[in-house]
């Protein structure tokens, strides 16, 4: 259940993002210009999925938006005093507001993030079934003596780190019009958190480096984001009755039982569905109802406790999906929020993982009012306001690694049963097999047989089916589209785009031999439910082909800066692999040094698009140097390296 102690501000891969979306409406805590003319920026953070962590916790202090030509910078973010935790895993491609601020029209080029580097201002717990291989202790929070900071500066106490991010192209804002900018976090980027083991403790230490992790990513259709459920307090009802203002609430710190609201500052205005309905759903007297204005509730809403699942529309504003009001916020926020664990089509049980590393499990029930499941599509206002399935039946449709949040039929019951299932998220990841013209296999192995999924076929949506816009270009895509993990702005569309992805996944060329054996092309899609040429499938509008993890190793034969490449051995393989190392700026191979020192671990960024990089690299990857790498298998038999770790003295890889 939504337990968790320390407050989830944001739901964004990605593969990790901090978002700020355009929408006016009601006042905010956030700092930033002030006056008429100005645009509004709406304040949103989000991320990518990670399996292997319940929480990771960050202290966003600050975020500056820097003009360009210089100047001075920007102020669009400042966080409360004592500043509030923000649980990334919580935010996998979902995106949750935390307020809006007024910014001067003109045109930035990067922005300032500012994060909390004292103890306590970064957390780490496990997930409760992390995956095969894990280097942490399942369930348990990481101790914060084992927690390394990259990148702090400043004194005891007050020790921050500045993050400069730099847009893939201008950010402009103008006056009196809504505007959103999209940074990502990447949690499953393999820099974020390195795992390591000193000299003779033998114990698990973990570096979180954000310096790499973050990167900015265009938005360029706000009615697609995918916002996470706002929870708030209704302040007023429109005279039109068309719409709501709630004051955001998170929960209480410290915690209490029952769970008490902390109201904010920021107000949302949230509107009805006049086209397709609001499904409202009274938790007291355990009511629902289609609304599609707030009449028959202005009377009984005010002062009342919301969950409310929304979509932007083109202007900005916020439309009601689905709205749950009760007089408690406890009967709200005990509804669990959170990834799939597990899936028992034979007990008809879902398990959520929740975050404080533990989980609950749910029945799923057939009858006069069975489990209702929901797919959220933003996009697409009557889908999104439609169950999909409903009962037992549908439950085979749902996968581990699925986001959603469920509405149970009463709190207090044991076994809780599900009412509804909102699927937020629908994500397949893992090997890719059998890629053909109409669709390719994912093969997933958790460290629970029973989740693990062998050859699932999932299928392309339909070569008409709108897909979004072109990052660099801004044109229009049709039909599936996919790109490298590495070059998010480089994306494969078009009538080519299957062709292309068949040849590069179709592969098993790397092949280390031995128990090893060869390396799959991995990749991570977000599907669709019944895409409009489709029925009773999930479909991929893309897919991302992500690095492939290559188990500990050293160098074999040393690195040659005219071949451009190394080789290296693993244990339990037989065969040396070719590494290649590209080194031309903007394209070049991540290469970090990792050093140890009066027991404090240093992560150091080396460039080898230089000449001093590359001479630092050259010389210390050389036969024995231990390494830890990610990269993408080639047809030639070579690895193309993304990632590089190779590590000095006696500091160990941790597996």
């Amino acid at each position: 259940m939504n337990s968790k102690r320390s407050y989830s501000l944001l739901a964004l891969i990605a593969i990790v993002t901090l978002m700020l979306a355009g929408c006016s409406h009601g006042g905010s805590s956030l700092a930033g210009g002030s006056g008429a003319g100005n645009g509004t920026v709406n304040m949103m953070i989000s991320d990518a999925p990670v399996n292997d962590w319940a929480a990771i916790d960050v202290t966003v202090l600050s975020i500056a938006l820097n003009p360009q030509g210089g100047g001075a910078p920007v102020n669009v973010y400042t966080a409360p005093n004592p500043a509030p935790l923000v649980n990334l895993v919580e935010l996998d491609e979902l995106a949750e507001i935390l307020g809006n601020a007024s910014v001067p029209p003109g045109t930035y080029t990067s922005a300032t993030l500012t994060l909390g580097a004292n103890p306590g201002d970064v957390k780490l717990m496990a997930s409760e079934d992390p995956d095969p291989g894990f280097a942490g202790m399942a369930g348990a929070s990481v101790p914060q003596g084992q927690i390394q900071i990259q990148g702090a500066s400043g004194s005891v106490g007050s020790r921050t780190v500045p993050l400069n991010v730099n847009f893939v192209s201008p950010f402009v804002v103008t006056g009196n019009q809504n505007n959103g900018l999209d940074l990502e976090f990447d949690l499953s980027h393999p820099a974020f958190l390195v795992a390591h083991v000193p000299p003779a403790l033998g114990t698990v230490e973990w570096a979180v480096n954000f310096n790499g992790p973050v990167r900015h990513h265009p938005i360029r259709d706000m009615r697609r984001l995918l916002l996470r459920d706002l929870y708030g307090n209704v302040s007023s009802v429109s005279s039109d009755d068309t719409s709501i203002i709630i004051t955001k609430d998170f929960p209480a710190e410290p915690p209490s039982n029952p769970e008490t609201a902390a109201p904010s500052s920021t107000s949302l205005a949230i509107l009805a569905d006049p086209a397709n309905g609001t499904i409202f759903y009274d938790l007291d007297a355990k009511t629902h109802t289609t609304i599609f204005n707030f009449t028959a509730q202005a009377t009984l809403l005010v002062g009342k406790f919301v969950r409310v699942a929304a979509r932007y529309q083109v202007d900005g504003t916020l439309v009601a999906v689905r709205i749950w009001a009760s007089s408690s916020f406890n009967t709200l926020w005990v509804n669990p929020e959170g990834h799939v664990l597990h899936v028992d089509t034979t007990a008809n049980t879902l398990t959520v993982d929740n975050e404080i590393g533990g989980h609950v499990r749910l029945n799923v029930v057939d009858g006069a009012n069975p489990t209702q499941f929901f797919f959220q599509t933003p996009a697409n206002g009557q889908t999104d306001a439609n169950a999909i399935g409903s009962g037992t039946a549908f439950l085979n449709n749902v996968k581990r690694g699925f986001k959603v949040h469920v509405k149970v039929v009463d709190p207090l019951a044991s076994p809780l049963v599900a009412d509804t299932v909102d699927i937020e998220v629908a994500r397949f990841d893992g090997a890719i097999t059998n890629s053909n013209t109409i669709g390719f296999d994912y093969t997933r192995i958790f460290n629970t047989p029973a989740d693990s999924y062998t050859n699932f076929p999932v299928y392309y949506i339909a070569s008409a089916t709108a897909n979004g816009n072109d990052p660099l270009t801004g044109n229009p895509i049709t039909g599936f589209k996919y790109w490298n993990f590495a070059f998010p702005t480089l994306v494969t569309s078009g009538a080519n785009a299957i062709s292309n992805f068949v040849n590069a996944t179709n592969g098993l060329s790397v092949n280390f031999g031995g128990s090893v054996g060869p390396l799959p092309v991995y990749g991570v899609s977000y599907a669709v439910w019944n895409d409009p040429a489709k029925t009773n499938n999930w479909d991929v509008p893309s897919a991302v082909l992500v690095p492939t993890p290559v188990p500990l190793g050293s160098v074999a034969t040393a690195y040659s800066s005219s071949t451009g490449n190394f080789t290296m051995t693993v244990a339990n393989g037989t065969n040396p692999i070719t590494v290649d190392v590209n080194k031309t700026s903007g394209s070049a191979a991540l290469v970090y040094r990792v050093d140890r020192n009066g027991g404090i671990v240093t992560i150091s960024p080396v460039d080898i698009t230089t000449g001093g990089g590359l001479n630092t690299f050259q010389t210390s990857m050389v036969g024995g140097t231990p390494i830890k790498i990610a990269g993408v298998p080639l047809a030639s038999g070579h690895l193309q390296a993304y990632v590089i770790f190779y590590f000095t003295g006696n500091t160990l890889p941790a597996s």
